[in-house]
């Protein structure tokens, strides 16, 4: 079942079952780890303790950001507070570091003055039981992450999959040591804070992006795209922006093309049906702007057309809307819109040149008068022109 399907209660609950059982398993192996790693002298179970430790600190913030993030909309935040679970995880993330560093400064400390390390069976048992649990929680929390689809837990789920990595590394250096004398115990402290560190700068991308502004998906651009052009009269859309202000919280809005000589209330009425259904089906709030198309003008039309093939030899992301054209003697002014990738550099003057080139080479004396639109969602390859 898709999170999309799944209402907010029981998203909700579900997210802080998954908090409690990490709170409650990390809890239990980060004391039973400390305990063995300080009798043993161990620096890296010590490290791999405190690894634990943090992994229950973040179940805990992330169980507060779920409570949180249930809350509904108010006066002052009237697209609701989704994004709690955001900043739980930003917090965590910041907390991983900081424990990070601490860590590498002991190995580090443990490499240029290594302690001999006593391995005992009990301490074998308590590494081999945290790799089964860890293992156990790796396919909880990615179960019920994809259930309620929710990052936080499908993070949840990789941490203890990398954990189980871990402390079983910790568990061969050991074993190692044991047999062979060779004390690896410090590198493996500092390689382990080493990889916590690496983890907490992940998890600082993953849910600063989401707070920063993402750009949709190109599956959900196309998504959108193709099903607002299976509406009947719709002949093509762009300018589309999405807002994702946390799970089930999305607003787009969107500029669907139709043609100028159908009548405006039939229109409007596939507008509404576009809106009413996305909201229905998807969750996605769409506010629809309609751009009448004349499909009636041959020069018009074949201009458009002309203009389609220029701009996508000049690069194959560029597309155009809202042609107009207007007769200045021998010369003819238009004046339209170039959707532009966001991270796409290119100077107006040099893309109106180069369009007026192109076009002179193919017969048409143009004076271009363009505004540049820089995309906020990805630019799929253009519909066939369906109004000629």
């Amino acid at each position: 079942m898709s999170g999309e399907k799944i209402k907010d209660h029981k998203r909700a609950y579900y997210g802080r079952l998954a908090g409690w059982v990490g709170i409650i398993c990390n809890i239990l192996l980060s004391a039973g780890k400390f305990i063995v790693g300080t009798l043993s002298g161990s620096v890296s179970i010590t490290a791999d303790a405190l690894n634990n430790f943090s992994d229950a600190s973040s179940s805990l913030i992330s169980l507060i950001g779920f409570q949180l993030s249930e809350k509904r909309a108010d006066e002052e935040h009237p697209y609701g507070h989704a994004r709690y679970e955001y900043i739980s995880g930003f917090v965590v993330a910041i907390l991983v570091i900081v424990i990070g560093i601490e860590l590498l400064k002991s190995g580090i400390e443990r490499i240029f003055s290594p302690q001999e390390v006593e391995l005992t069976l009990v301490s074998v048992i308590v590494m081999a039981v945290s790799i089964a649990v860890k293992f156990g929680m790796m396919i909880f929390d990615r179960s019920v992450g994809r259930h309620i689809d929710s990052k936080t837990l499908i993070a949840a789920a990789a941490d203890s999959r990398n954990d189980c990595i871990v402390t079983a590394s910790v568990l061969a250096a050991g074993i190692i040591t044991h047999f062979t004398g060779v004390q690896l115990d410090g590198i493996m402290a500092a390689a382990v804070a080493g990889f916590i560190l690496y983890s907490g700068a992940g998890l600082v991308k993953d849910t600063m992006d989401p707070l920063l502004g993402n750009a949709p998906s190109p599956e959900l651009v196309e998504k959108i795209r193709s099903r607002i052009l299976s509406y009947p009269g719709v002949l093509g859309t762009h300018d589309l922006i999405v807002h994702d202000y946390g799970h089930g919280r999305k607003f787009a809005t969107v500029h669907v093309e139709m043609s100028a000589e159908e009548n405006v209330v039939k229109s409007h009425a596939v507008i509404d049906n576009i809106e009413r259904d996305f909201l229905h089906d998807d969750g996605i709030n769409m506010l629809v702007h309609f751009d009448p198309v004349v499909t009636d003008d041959s020069a018009l039309c074949s201009t458009r057309r002309e203009l389609k093939q220029v701009v996508s030899l000049i690069d194959d992301r560029l597309t155009i809307h809202d042609l107009r054209l207007v007769n200045c003697g021998e010369l003819t002014k238009a004046e339209f819109d170039v959707a532009v990738p966001t991270d796409m550099k290119i100077d107006e003057k040099e893309l109106r040149a180069e369009i007026e080139r192109f076009m002179a080479q193919r017969g048409h004396k143009l004076s271009c008068v363009i505004t540049v639109d820089r995309s906020f969602a990805a630019i799929p390859p253009e519909e066939p022109p369906r109004e000629d």
